[in-house]
């Protein structure tokens, strides 16, 4: 039988641009955040490493907490969309001050101020809005189709934003003047132009009604409503849950430790320009493998094998990169980036159909909808592994003796820089392969259904 369609195209292309608001936040500040703080403001990367992991202790908490209080919302405009809205004002804000530290404040000052303004964006604002954002998947449409398509296309524009900032941000801070006020001008530029993106978003598609988002399940008694402890448990009790946690958390420590391409383009390739040349290598690919994503999983019937398969591609594309990089030749590592790059599209695309499934499977064990708190799992990872992977990035330059005030650094940085940017993203993309080998959510919520149907 034919799934119903909620959306229509204006919804759909609505709905993705909210990446590019994501994007002008977490892909500038993942990008550039620590060459800003080491090179423009003169902070020891080690500190900064220090600090970034102290924050991730608030995120802990905070990611289930706003996903729990996204469920228990209820307004005129839904249980997300508010906190969706709002939520990115917070996010602009505290943006522009992570990029605006004044020169003139001790260094104590200026840790605290960059401490704060982090903390604030990652711990508060923006997890709060990504959950929310995330969550619209499940929230608006109950058509499986129609989740994968939000998903593999909303993705083509936070790769395609990804790619614009990691190629124009350096040439446009020299362009408005360099230094920090070439960062600081930057900075709200994006902001400004993210809110009003934000804003378009959330407001180009409306949330189902609950009554409609559980009819047919085979539990169309009222939800249960339950507290932040039990969502907890709840989350804890889907194995489906912590392997999605799992990887994305090294998703996004995989792409702290690309962003460190900018450190390995100047001191490693001795030309910086590199960097957005590369950006093209990785997000062009991904942009391509997110077009036939949705094809692809009606072809196989599903998204398991298709993300698995894709990530046996990109650790043999990441592998090659390795030998590529110790030849030193900048063409082939262009080549099997791109490789990699195409094997991680079909996840990228159709991961949160995927969380929406995982969410599916508790409310067919548990018989409670955790829409908002399933989706947690989305700002959890790229939080803490955005955070962590950052973090040690800036530990392993500390501890490699590098110095931002420099041209030349010592053999031991060089050394580091080929660990970071080439071996540890191959180890990452081997892990991940073993992970999705276990994550067949789809089958298991296929047997539960059966069940039921007996």
């Amino acid at each position: 039988m034919q799934e119903k369609t909620y959306l229509k195209w204006y919804n759909k292309v609505g709905y993705r641009s909210g990446d590019i608001a994501g994007n002008v936040v977490y892909a500038f500040l993942s990008s550039f955040v620590m060459i800003y703080l080491t090179n423009t403001v003169g902070l020891n990367p080690g500190v900064v490493g220090t600090l970034i992991a102290a924050s991730k202790f608030f995120d802990g908490v905070t990611d289930i907490f706003f996903g729990a209080m996204i469920d228990k919302t209820k307004t005129r405009l839904g249980k997300a969309r508010p906190w969706m809205l709002y939520a990115y004002i917070g996010c602009a804000i505290a943006l522009v001050a992570i990029f605006a530290i004044p020169a003139d404040l001790g260094r104590t000052a200026q840790y605290a101020w960059f401490f704060i303004a982090y903390t604030l964006l990652n711990a508060v604002f923006y997890t709060a809005n990504n959950i929310a954002y995330s969550a619209l998947t499940a929230l608006v449409t109950k058509n499986s189709k129609e989740r994968v398509q939000m998903g593999s296309c909303r993705f083509i524009f936070a790769f395609g934003t990804s790619l614009l900032i990691q190629s124009v941000t350096i040439g446009a801070v020299a362009a408005l003047g360099g230094g920090a006020a070439g960062w600081r001008t930057i900075a709200i530029i994006y902001a400004v132009i993210g809110l009003v993106v934000n804003t378009l978003s959330a407001l180009s598609v409306k949330e189902l009604p609950e009554e409609e988002l559980a009819k047919g399940s085979g539990k169309e008694e009222a939800v249960e409503k339950y507290g932040l402890t039990t969502a907890v448990k709840l989350l804890v009790a889907n194995k489906y849950y912590l392997m999605i946690c799992a990887v994305y958390i090294l998703q996004q420590i995989y792409g702290a430790m690309i962003n460190m391409g900018i450190y390995y383009m100047t001191y490693v390739l001795k030309n910086e320009n590199l960097y957005g040349v590369f950006s093209w290598a990785v997000n062009i690919p991904l942009i391509a493998a997110l077009v036939f994503t949705p094809a692809l999983v009606a072809r196989w019937k599903g998204m398991y094998k298709l993300n698995m398969r894709g990530y046996m591609l990109a650790t043999l594309g990441r592998a090659m990169v390795v030998v590529a990089g110790y030849l030193g030749s900048v063409p082939l590592m262009l080549l099997f980036t791109g490789i990699a790059a195409l094997g991680q599209g079909p996840w990228q695309g159709d991961m949160n159909a995927v969380i929406a499934s995982c969410s599916e499977y508790t409310y067919l064990t548990k018989g409670k909808r955790v829409d908002g708190t399933m989706y947690s799992c989305t700002s959890l990872g790229v939080k803490l592994g955005g955070g962590l992977g950052t973090a040690i990035a800036g530990w392993m330059l500390a501890a490699s003796g590098f110095d931002g005030n420099v041209a030349v650094q010592p053999e031991s940085c060089m050394q580091m820089l080929y660990f970071m940017y080439l071996w540890i993203p191959l180890i990452i993309n081997l892990t991940i392969t073993w992970v999705l080998s276990r994550m067949n959510v789809e089958g298991a919520n296929e047997k539960l259904r059966r069940q039921m149907a007996r």
